[in-house]
């Protein structure tokens, strides 16, 4: 008896802050990749699809699927943005602090949206 199979495994990549195009609010978003692979007797083999990157919101809990040529857009510039070991972080007093950077934003050409609405 051969037993086979599919398994899924969720990474989650980043936690990136944007402006959800679904609520509108300012909000952390967890950029996920999930990989499905072939299995044989419980072992994971080989990919059996190509991996797919996801945004999730962690306001309103919108889910979006993105190009992998955008998810590593994102988290290059997410560990670019990222301060070295014992910088101070940089901020001006009383200027208000943007969700996203310009271009990153996958939702920036939607309006608010209720995910719940058909």
């Amino acid at each position: 008896m051969i037993i086979f199979g599919t398994s899924s495994k969720l990474m989650q990549l980043a936690m990136l802050n944007l402006l959800c195009g679904f609520c509108g609010n300012p909000a952390a978003h967890a950029l996920r990749k999930r990989v499905t692979k072939f299995s044989l007797f419980f072992i994971p083999l080989f990919p059996i699809a190509p991996a797919k990157h996801s945004l999730q919101c962690t306001f309103c809990g919108a889910h979006t699927e993105i190009s992998k040529e955008s998810a590593e857009q994102m988290l290059g510039q997410a560990q670019g943005a990222a301060p070295a070991a014992g910088a101070a972080p940089q901020a001006v007093a009383g200027a208000p602090q943007q969700p996203g950077a310009q271009g990153q934003n996958p939702f920036a050409d939607r309006g608010p949206q209720n995910p719940y609405q058909s």
